[in-house]
């Protein structure tokens, strides 16, 4: 299990107009791979949201990856 940048992007249907799709994004530091910030927020979505999810897209993100680190030379200030 490892932390994660997690992005979701939520589809959803709003009750009074159920042809239009809208998108909502929800990103925050997550456990992967099973993401319970992620489920939490979902179970509170079907629970108090009147709005139908569509579908939802899942990207992560290490918080640190070796790629992303780089080192600078030091320069000294006069």
């Amino acid at each position: 299990m490892g932390w994660r940048l997690t992005t979701a992007e939520i589809v959803y249907r709003l009750p009074d107009h159920p042809c239009l799709l809208q998108t909502f994004v929800w990103q925050k530091l997550d456990a992967a791979p099973k993401y319970p910030a992620l489920q939490k927020f979902l179970d509170f979505w079907e629970r108090e949201i009147e709005a139908k999810i569509h579908t939802v897209r899942v990207a992560q993100r290490g918080i640190v990856s070796p790629a992303d680190f780089r080192t600078t030379p030091h320069f000294a200030l006069n």
